[in-house]
């Protein structure tokens, strides 16, 4: 088979299979979610054309895990490359859902503590740089965009970058799902791409790009505005998750910058909005962040602002290819 030949099997059946799965799943979950009354709790000090959305079920993220969990399980023997992405992603995932319970448990829109969600994201990753380094024996390289080139840093500066590029990502997705249809749309332009490159330059991982692809295309027949269900940290963190350990696997993790750029603004936003507010003594860069916000405030509907990320994330994406081995 030569590279420019589909595999069925690794790149068409995943995205199928997982599609179908959150089709059938969410409309038997929807209603026990509602019946649950695990609802959004939105905050006040938010848009006030949120606060209709008080109530809508949340944790969908659940129907997005059992997705790619359920046709993974099927491709661990064939695609062992996948078992480190997959264990972030659901791991993530899980994260997310803790933090989810306890909002709708408490009726509030905090869960996990700022503590406790870090000392189980440490946890993880550093589960996963033991299985990085240990199980698959990969090195501490790094390839450098538009070039064909890499640098290998010294083991514990690597270490101390997973850290902190895991725990960005991870955030930097949270961040996005905010809108309806936000994080599925933009994050499903990103898994086309990772498909893409995977299927040649990293035979094996192609599946799990695509499960993530087939589950958000799912998700989005009930997340587009209005939306009907919202995926939660229980989703959010997952994609986080699979993006960090994925491209990590790669040794690609630069790349995000590129067609995760959404994901980086959004959370550069917050950062710049809380450091200039604190130094300023109440000013504000944007009307509110993250910046999605900004727009919906500046008289952009919640539809426009998510086509236009998802537009911008398609650019990003073809910037990608040219900046990957694989486009020079």
């Amino acid at each position: 088979m030569t590279t420019m030949q589909i595999d069925f099997l690794r790149e068409i059946l995943p995205i199928i299979l997982s599609f179908v799965l959150v089709v059938v799943i969410l409309p038997a979950l929807i209603p026990v979610l509602r019946r649950l009354k695990f609802g959004q709790t939105e905050r006040e000090d938010g848009p006030q054309s949120h606060l209709n959305k008080t109530g809508t079920p949340t944790m969908g993220g659940l129907a997005i895990l059992a997705a790619i969990l359920v046709p993974a399980l099927f491709y661990l023997r064939s695609c062992p490359e996948i078992i480190p992405v997959l264990i972030m992603t659901i791991g993530f995932g899980v994260i997310g859902f803790i933090d989810d319970y306890i909002k709708v448990a408490k009726k509030q829109s905090d869960g996990l503590s700022v503590i406790q969600k870090l000392i189980f994201q440490f946890v993880l990753t550093g589960g996963y740089i033991f299985y990085f380094f240990f199980v698959e024996k990969k090195e501490a390289i790094i390839h450098i965009p538009f070039t064909t080139a890499s640098f290998t840093m010294p083991v514990w500066l690597y270490v101390i970058c997973v850290f902190i590029f895991v725990l960005g990502t991870v955030n930097g997705t949270n961040l996005t799902d905010g809108l309806d249809g936000l994080a599925s749309s933009v994050t499903a332009v990103v898994a086309v791409f990772f498909i893409l490159v995977t299927r040649t330059g990293a035979q094996g991982l192609e599946p799990i790009n695509g499960m993530v692809f087939g589950s958000l295309m799912g998700f989005l027949l009930f997340n587009s505005h209005p939306a009907k269900v919202f995926m939660g940290d229980t989703g959010s963190l997952a994609i986080g998750g699979w993006l960090s350990s994925l491209t990590l696997l790669l040794g690609d993790p630069i790349i995000v910058a590129i067609v995760g750029l959404i994901y980086f603004v959004e959370a550069l936003s917050v950062m710049l909005q809380v450091g200039y507010f604190k130094l300023t003594h109440g000013k504000r860069i944007f009307k509110m962040a993250p910046i999605h916000h900004h727009f919906e405030l500046s008289g952009f509907s919640e539809t426009q602002v998510c086509f236009g990320f998802t537009i911008v994330t398609i650019i990003c994406c073809l910037v990608g290819f040219m900046s990957h081995p694989m486009g020079l």
